[in-house]
């Protein structure tokens, strides 16, 4: 029950984190929700266009945690673990193109380079992924236990326990 709890836990915060993330900078304070998700399977790579909120990055995180909430009601660890790759695939896929198209990937202090909203996404993704093995299973039905092998009660199939009384049966006497 307690690990249950820790990963449906896990799973929110990580979902909530890889949907936040679009709002927050990318790459050179770039937004990912102005990320076209065109762009990542494009042969121009990440361009500086402009997108709309569902044909940006915010599209695949949004269905992921949609697959987070099917997959905690369903309790279905397969479930919130696509969850979970579909989050950290689309950040690595992001991060290959936006090399590509810069030639590099830089962290500055300055604010230039990969922003929060990397962070946000990925480390969201790993929380979804590290949730999926702590939800358990479906429980399973349980095979009926099996008969006694020695009633103590008299049963309808089967033949009465022998007597150990001593006192006579009625009507066995004089």
């Amino acid at each position: 029950m307690g690990r249950r709890v820790l990963g449906s836990l896990l799973a929110l915060v990580g979902a909530a984190a890889a949907v936040w993330s679009p709002f927050r900078a990318w790459y050179d304070g770039r937004l990912g929700r102005d990320v076209r998700i065109g762009e990542l399977f494009s042969g121009t790579g990440v361009t500086s266009a402009r997108a709309e909120l569902f044909g940006s990055l915010f599209l695949p995180f949004a269905f992921a945690a949609l697959l987070v909430l099917a997959g905690l009601l369903l309790r279905s660890r397969v479930l919130v673990g696509v969850a979970g790759l579909v989050v950290v695939g689309f950040t690595v896929l992001w991060m290959v193109r936006q090399g590509q198209a810069e030639g590099s990937l830089a962290v500055a202090g300055d604010g230039s380079g990969l922003g929060w909203g990397v962070l946000a996404a990925f480390g969201g993704g790993v929380l979804v992924l590290a949730a999926a093995p702590l939800l358990g299973h479906r429980p399973r039905p349980e095979d009926p236990p099996p008969p006694p092998t020695n009633p103590t009660f008299p049963t309808l199939d089967a033949p009465p326990p022998p007597t150990t009384d001593h006192w006579p049966r009625p009507g066995s006497g004089p």
